[in-house]
């Protein structure tokens, strides 16, 4: 057993170290860099002397960017909902990588709100987070692929846990679903181009995703814009534990987000990119053993942390 666990430790440290040759001349794209995930990683990738091409949502996210690294970055802006801005982005980064092409196309962009009980929000709600997280993700890469076809390259598609099993209503989850079923669907046709796809799908992590916005206070505007009728179906008592219960796990979020950036970064520099990465304790111990159980006993187990509405059976 010794034996076969040093070959074990072995292989996984050969997977790691065996890193892509001339990691100075590549170009990659991010998206989402103003902060969190996206902003850190590019920092890391410029230390490591790759050339980033950052883009930002926001002209201050992208000058403080650009003024706190070196000129192995570059920034631009984008709105990943507007094809135009997505055009626009990918003309930038086609006038800079030349022949060469786009070595990593990192689609890290996305946001977590609205989310909530799913009676209590409305198609806008779920289109604002799909329109980010899933139909933005999938007109970027549209856009950039013929650049990471040419490099023979790699995308890195930010999923989440939230995508593997549906922890929380609203959009966030359906969008993180769909990011999965676009990830698996061009990695099997990308393959034959030498391009590889990888799938990052961190725990509960501390970024800016949940807005500045007290979350009491958006529960509060959601449950008071809802119609008396389903007020009163639901209750007061499933309003203040259902928010209190939401606070108790953004509390818990993990600020370490290097462990992200780290899977990312793997992803982009090893010549043995993993299909799926899963950062962080609560990934590997409660979510993706809760998306393989049997779904009744994952409805069970998960139910066990709503509230009961005062109008149930």
């Amino acid at each position: 057993m010794a034996a076969i666990s040093d070959l074990s430790f072995m292989y996984r440290w050969f997977k790691n170290c065996n890193l892509v040759r001339n990691l100075s001349d590549k170009y990659v794209f991010i998206t989402g860099c103003d902060s969190g995930f996206g902003n850190l990683l590019a920092r890391q990738l410029v230390d490591r002397g790759m050339r980033v091409l950052a883009a930002c949502f926001t002209e201050e996210g992208a000058q403080k960017l650009q003024q706190d690294t070196s000129y192995r970055l570059q920034t631009t802006l984008l709105d990943v909902t507007k094809t135009e801005s997505i055009k626009a982005a990918a003309q930038w980064v086609r006038d800079r990588v030349g022949e060469q092409g786009l070595w990593a196309l990192v689609n890290n962009a996305g946001v977590g709100l609205p989310s909530g009980p799913n009676e209590w929000l409305t198609k806008e709600d779920f289109v604002k987070v799909i329109n980010v997280n899933l139909v933005g993700l999938i007109e970027v890469t549209l856009h950039m692929l013929p650049m990471v076809k040419k490099a023979r390259g790699r995308v890195v598609n930010m999923s989440s846990c939230g995508g593997r099993v549906a922890v929380i209503g609203g959009g966030y989850c359906v969008s993180k679903f769909g990011v999965e079923a676009f990830s698996d669907s061009i990695r099997r046709e990308l393959r034959y181009f030498g391009v590889k796809v990888s799938i990052i799908e961190p725990g509960n992590y501390r970024t800016a995703i949940l807005g500045k916005e007290g979350l009491e206070k958006r529960m509060r505007k959601l449950w008071e814009r809802l119609p008396p009728e389903t007020r009163e179906s639901y209750g007061e008592d499933y309003f203040r534990i259902y928010t209190d219960n939401l606070k108790s796990t953004m509390q818990l979020a993990e600020p370490r987000i290097s462990e992200v950036t780290n899977s990312m970064e793997h992803a982009i520099v090893s010549r043995s990119p993993r299909i799926r990465y899963n950062p962080g304790l609560d990934a590997k111990l409660l979510y993706l053993p809760l998306a393989k159980l049997p779904t009744p006993v994952t409805d069970f187990i998960l139910s066990r942390y709503l509230p009961r509405p005062a109008d149930s059976v």
